[in-house]
């Protein structure tokens, strides 16, 4: 596999693929992360879509760091640190969610000029960076791939982790455009448009709520 002065970046052949395959199969299954694209692709059309897509990809980069720095072990070993950050990502969840109520008052010219370019990047990362299940998964799932034999089984970790981001990534990107595009088809049915920005906001508020009930595994 691939390599830099004899240090392999990547686990045997057979392992990554089944590492590849695997992430797919995570990063379709819907969750906070993709509620997320799509309320705003479908709210605010393709291009804040995208760039929600990207904000995502961006806090899991973070995760991904942690993981490989052994951040994400404080998580995992400290219940205070897991607490804090769960009932800071279950009040910004909230947040949204009031957010997509609110903006039902509003113009969707509002509501596009109100959340788009970097504010709307900064708060897809934080979406995804204030869910410290993110933090655990990426802890307990990405070592299980790691050659037991590699020089540096940091590298592998972070190969596999920027690997994983990539996919979810161009995952939810595909998925901001079809919402989109759904959008557009229906948005002449005026209520149609409020019924989903009440949907959306009832999945983040559930969302909000698994969270905040989450436990650390």
């Amino acid at each position: 596999m691939l390599g830099i002065a004899g240090i392999e970046l990547l686990p045997p052949l057979p392992a990554f693929l089944a590492f590849a395959a695997a992430g797919l199969a995570l990063n379709i299954v819907p969750g906070t992360d993709m509620t997320f694209v799509i309320a705003t692709a479908a709210g605010s059309g393709r291009r804040n879509g995208i760039v929600a897509a990207l904000g995502i990809g961006a806090g899991t980069l973070v995760h991904v760091c942690a993981a490989v720095l052994g951040l994400s072990a404080i998580l995992a070993a400290s219940l205070t640190a897991f607490t804090i950050i769960k009932w800071a990502g279950a009040a910004y969840l909230v947040w949204i969610a009031f957010a997509l109520l609110r903006s039902d008052t509003r113009s969707d010219k509002e509501v596009s000029l109100r959340r788009s370019g970097w504010p709307l990047l900064r708060a897809a990362a934080f979406v995804n960076i204030l869910n410290p299940k993110v933090a655990l998964f990426f802890l307990a799932f990405l070592p299980q791939f790691v050659d037991p034999h590699a020089a540096v089984p940091a590298l592998q970790i972070l190969c596999l982790g920027l690997w994983f981001d990539l996919i979810g990534t161009i995952v939810n990107v595909i998925i901001a455009v079809i919402a989109a595009r759904a959008a557009d088809r229906l948005r002449h049915i005026g209520w149609l448009g409020r019924a989903a920005r009440y949907v959306a906001a009832t999945a983040m508020g559930t969302l909000a709520v698994r969270l905040a009930l989450a436990e650390r595994r």
